[in-house]
């Protein structure tokens, strides 16, 4: 029976452990999305696939981003170089492939130091059918 009792009081303890939300006072970095989902719309095929994800870093230490991974290969993100200081704003370029007709909507996964340790940021749209080229040749 202790040992049960020791057993839960362990696990009520590392709930409550795992469920404290980042304090604002805290020192860690923290991400603030201008926006987490990029909607490109309807899009010419071929056009220009390239986005932009900004942020701020508005915790109290400097942001590393070790990782930005896109949920397939059309969709490839680049991220930044140098950690982001605190108050300061980074960006993570998306480049969609734009080659790919029909709707999509796509994740790319980052990694870094801060309070939310992975974020996922969208992209959605849709890719247009090519225009059909209607004139005439005439021999």
């Amino acid at each position: 029976m202790k040992k049960i009792l020791i057993l839960l009081f362990i696990s009520v303890i590392g709930l409550q452990v795992n469920a404290q939300e980042v304090h604002p006072d805290s020192v860690v970095p923290i991400f603030k999305f201008d926006q987490e989902t990029i909607d490109y719309g309807d899009i010419a095929h071929n056009s220009d696939g390239n986005r932009t994800f900004r942020f701020k870093n508005v915790g109290k230490s400097p942001l590393i981003i070790s990782q930005v991974k896109g949920s397939c290969g059309c969709t490839v993100p680049t991220k930044p170089k140098e950690p982001i200081m605190p108050g300061e704003y980074g960006e993570i370029m998306v480049k969609y492939a734009t080659n790919r007709v029909g709707p999509f909507s796509k994740t790319v996964t980052i990694t870094s130091n801060a309070s939310e340790k992975t974020k996922v940021v969208r992209i959605k749209g849709r890719v247009l059918e090519p225009k059909k080229d209607n004139s005439v040749t005439q021999s």
